[in-house]
């Protein structure tokens, strides 16, 4: 069982990190380039979709590791699982800290309804999400390591 939950964490927590490293590296460099203003629609659009499922995507990682290191208590590579575990957690602390407060406003907007400093606060955003993403990478790399 303890295998079977292993590769199901690094499967789920991998499938997250490859869809926030695309936004990250391809999502919103794209809706960036878009003329008159189209990224403005689109990171809203996506901030209410991708909102609405993240949240349940980072805790089912968080309790995914959280169980694997109760389970695999004592054994070779705990350690590895647990810092993994314990990244999941600040990036999901940052998320709500940082993230979540600008994505939420991000999801209100529209082309008529938008503040003029809108590019700069999804910039801002933008920069808190690298970081994120750069924390769940390691997490996932540990995971990785762990079940190897």
């Amino acid at each position: 069982m303890q295998d079977a939950l292993a590769v199901v964490t690094v499967v789920v927590v991998g499938l997250m990190v490859g869809v926030e490293f695309a936004v990250a590296a391809f999502v919103n460099p794209i809706f960036d380039r878009l003329p008159n203003d189209g990224g403005l629609a689109a990171r809203s659009d996506g901030a209410r979709v991708l909102g609405r499922v993240m949240p349940f995507w980072y805790i089912c990682s968080v309790v995914l590791g959280v169980v694997w290191a109760v389970l695999a208590w004592g054994d070779e590579g705990t350690a590895l699982v647990s810092a993994g575990t314990a990244l999941l957690v600040v990036s999901v602390v940052m998320s709500v800290l940082l993230l979540v407060p600008i994505n939420s406003r991000v999801a209100t907007w529209s082309k008529e309804g938008a503040p003029t400093d809108w590019k700069q606060q999804v910039g801002k955003w933008d920069r808190f999400h690298y970081a994120r993403v750069g924390i769940i990478v390691l997490a996932f790399a540990l995971f990785a390591t762990a079940l190897v």
